[in-house]
């Protein structure tokens, strides 16, 4: 009887440890995934909401908030896990320059005292492009009054706060 009751824990021990291991394993590959995704995401979105129009002619990037959040939306929906409810939000969306900030909080099977963990992802992207030689950028760099030009010193270097 000592023999069976000791094959039965530990078949139940093993049970538990490899539940255990399922579910860390889960939140830990999960912020990984959603960090990775959403990053992807709004990179391919931000390159899908430019602007063409407003670039040939200003020489500027510029991309159109609606676009974005559309093409985002979008593409997060086709790519994301099934099994895990997601909350996105849109905290800052510039259009000139294309900067934007979002947030994605996703639930996991985790919970403690009955409220599920959260896996909380933030990225904040800008659109870089190369701008030198362009005479609309040669103008604003020259341009003291306008916040790129008066960033710069009186010999074309940039100013530095430290």
């Amino acid at each position: 009887m000592n023999k069976g009751m000791l094959t039965v824990g530990i078949i139940l021990l093993a049970v538990i440890a490899l539940l255990l291991i399922n579910v860390l394993t889960n939140f830990s590959t999960g912020g990984e995934l959603d960090y990775y995704l959403l990053k992807e995401t709004t990179d391919a979105a931000m390159v899908d909401a430019i602007d063409t129009g407003y670039l040939r002619d200003n020489q500027l990037p510029r991309i159109d908030k609606e676009k974005f959040v559309e093409s985002f939306l979008r593409r997060f929906a086709n790519s994301v896990d099934t099994t895990r409810s997601y909350s996105i939000k849109f905290y800052d969306i510039n259009e000139v320059p294309p900067k934007v900030s979002v947030k994605v909080d996703s639930l996991t099977v985790l919970s403690f005292d009955g409220k599920a963990a959260n896996i909380s992802t933030q990225v904040d992207s800008i659109l870089e492009t190369k701008n030198i030689g362009d005479p609309f950028t040669e103008k604003e760099l020259a341009n003291t009054d306008s916040d790129t030009g008066a960033a710069r010193n009186m010999d074309g270097t940039r100013k530095t706060n430290y």
